[in-house]
């Protein structure tokens, strides 16, 4: 039963504004029997999101869109799939889809099931609740393009302490004023 977890890459296409390239990614294992619900909240994690009130959506190949129903309070557009009842069963090995998180800043990804399946006994050592990620690579974009703590988007970046590491508390080895013998 494990055996049959799919693997799938997602890929970081573009978002707030701008095509990211190259583009950061992750792999995820996933249960066929996890919903689209719990592959975007851990897409959403995986990807370093702190602030998860958002809107998001599946659009699959077919242009069918998944996305929680609640949010549309009986209007959802016709063929809309509920996020948390539809399960990544539906998805072949091969396939594509997209995700989209935050339909006003439009972080889309490109999501890719993989050909084999995956172990998530071998990959995590147990069986994980929900998706999980196991492989990445590149620079996570913080998701309203803040660069540090306090940036509004106009103001110069802060100039790095004179002594290296000197502002930190002296909590490790090389944090801290160092004291001469």
């Amino acid at each position: 039963m494990s055996r049959s977890w799919l693997s799938i890459r997602v890929d970081l296409v573009s978002g707030h504004g701008a095509d990211l390239w190259p583009r950061p990614g992750r792999i995820l294992a996933a249960a066929r029997t996890h919903s689209f619900a719990q592959l975007a909240q851990a897409i959403d994690l995986a990807f370093g999101r702190w602030d998860l009130a958002h809107l998001h959506k599946f659009t699959l190949t077919d242009q069918t869109c998944v996305n929680p129903l609640e949010w549309w309070d009986g209007e959802a557009p016709e063929g809309t799939l509920d996020g948390h009842s539809t399960r990544l069963s539906r998805l072949k090995a091969g396939e594509q889809f997209a995700y989209v998180f935050d339909l006003g800043d439009n972080w889309e990804h490109l999501c890719t099931v993989g050909e084999r399946r995956v172990d998530p006994l071998e990959e995590f050592g147990e069986t994980p609740s929900r998706p999980e990620p196991y492989w990445g690579w590149g620079t996570l974009q913080d998701q309203y393009g803040r660069r540090w703590d306090g940036d509004e988007g106009e103001s110069r970046m802060p100039k790095r302490p004179p002594r290296g590491l000197g502002d930190l508390p002296p909590i490790l080895p090389l944090w801290g004023e160092r004291r001469r013998g």
